[in-house]
């Protein structure tokens, strides 16, 4: 029989153990945050009925669809995001949830798109949302989590720019582009990645805008400054369009209470370019960037969303959210620098010197343990020299070892493995010496 060539699919790719373990860093921060503020947990299933993803988010979302037929004979897709199996979720549990009703979900997603820097076809998402709501303190309090995630994490130089559908709406109604606006601003939000050319050119060929239309659109995106003095720019822009004056005043309110609330102005921006291309936004969204890193995109995009399950019930049910892009970020931390790729969850190693004393490593190891400090028992019998080169290799911070003259002394030899220094100490001090190594380590 001929050996199968090990290999994974195009956009794909494996976690080995030092990637998996800063990946379920991320995940712990995100869901720490998330529940602080609330949000309480949920799960979807991975395949939905076609019909339920289909439409969602736009004719480029439903080609990077991965659909197929089942063995049922079932038209199903694998879910792209979570916030389209959430408004179903919502509306098949509407009595049993109520409302307002605030998840966090944190789940992989597929899209079958191109594979580039930070991005795959398979991917984990970190979303929260709060459902069943149309007041702007819902779109206020997700940037406000949006910004103590991006803090947890660990980031001090970053923006969270925000924009509101309604305001693009707006001015697009008084350019006469009411009927094509989704195809507008979906060409809009490819304005960071293509530049200006290419854009005119699909609100032109595909949109049906007048090149002096897009013309305009792209001097509206073109608008820089403080808020205050964007939101002052804009008002002419919307002119007496209803929709337009209301998306002004819910962003005059979201940066006002923002800054009651303490967050920086640095923190926070107003960018009239951002679009988000997905169509079932409809109020304020948001996307936010590094500053060291402003090449890599959005690490965590969301927006308001009131029309999504309009197709599911016909119960009005109104939204906000935002979503963590959790490999995206990750590859940006790893080219920063900020990825610790220790490969064990443990920051503890007890050797095994002499293999007839197995208990009593055992027996320090749970000792270690129960003390809080998560520590592995050495199980194969190699010589101390490769158990210690095994430590180094993997990430340990300390190694605990004792051998018959150790046993005989009622003493363990600590060997802090960053310093390369080692010391004995009586088995009564040994949970407190580890402990002080342990904690002088960064942050595993």
């Amino acid at each position: 029989m001929s050996l199968i060539k090990p290999q994974i699919l195009k956009g794909f790719r494996d976690y080995l153990p030092d990637r998996m373990l800063a990946r379920e860093r991320l995940v712990d921060a995100a869901r720490e945050v998330y529940r602080s503020y609330g949000f309480s947990p949920i799960d979807t299933p991975a395949l939905e009925y076609s019909e339920i993803l289909l439409g969602k988010g736009g004719a480029e979302s439903d080609k990077q669809l991965f659909r197929f037929t089942d063995q049922g004979g079932r038209d199903v897709a694998m879910r792209f995001d979570l916030t389209v199996p959430l408004a179903r979720f919502a509306a098949q549990h509407l009595q049993e949830i109520g409302t307002p009703f605030k998840r966090y979900h944190i789940a992989t997603v597929w899209r079958a798109e191109k594979p580039q820097k930070g991005r795959f076809r398979e991917f984990m998402q970190c979303d929260f949302d709060t459902i069943g709501t149309e007041s702007n303190a819902s779109d206020i309090e997700t940037l406000l989590v949006i910004h103590d995630l991006l803090e947890a994490i660990g980031f001090d130089r970053f923006t969270v720019r925000v924009n509101n559908r309604r305001v693009l709406n707006g001015v697009l109604e008084q350019l006469g582009l009411s009927e094509r606006a989704a195809d507008v601003l979906r060409a809009l939000d490819k304005l960071a990645k293509t530049g200006p050319l290419p854009v005119i050119e699909e609100m032109t060929e595909r949109a049906g805008a007048t090149r002096e239309q897009a013309a305009r659109v792209l001097e509206l995106a073109a608008l820089q400054g403080s808020p205050q003095s964007l939101l002052r720019d804009l008002e002419p822009l919307v002119g007496a369009s209803e929709t337009g004056r209301r998306g002004l005043e819910h962003l005059r309110e979201l940066f006002a209470a923002c800054r009651t609330a303490g967050i920086a102005d640095e923190r926070i921006a107003l960018d009239v370019s951002i679009a988000r291309g997905l169509d079932y936004y409809t109020g304020t969204i948001y996307e936010t960037f590094l500053g060291q890193l402003p090449g890599i995109g959005s690490v965590c995009s969301g927006g308001r969303y009131d029309n999504l399950a309009e197709l599911f019930t016909t119960q009005r049910l109104p939204g906000v959210g935002a979503s963590l892009g959790l490999d995206r970020l990750l590859a940006a931390m790893e080219e920063l620098g900020l990825v610790d790729l220790a490969a064990t969850p443990a920051p503890v190693l007890v050797t095994v010197f002499d293999a007839g004393r197995i208990g009593d490593y055992f027996r320090i190891g749970r000792v270690l343990r129960h003390a809080g400090i998560d520590t592995e028992v050495f199980v194969d019998a190699r010589p101390l020299g490769k158990q210690l080169k095994y430590a180094s290799r993997k990430g340990f911070r300390v190694a605990v070892i004792a051998g018959e003259e150790e046993f005989a002394r009622g003493a363990w030899t600590v060997k802090d493995l960053t310093r390369g220094e080692q010391r004995e100490v009586p088995e009564a001090d040994l949970v407190e010496t580890v402990a002080e190594i342990v904690r002088a380590a960064p942050d595993k």
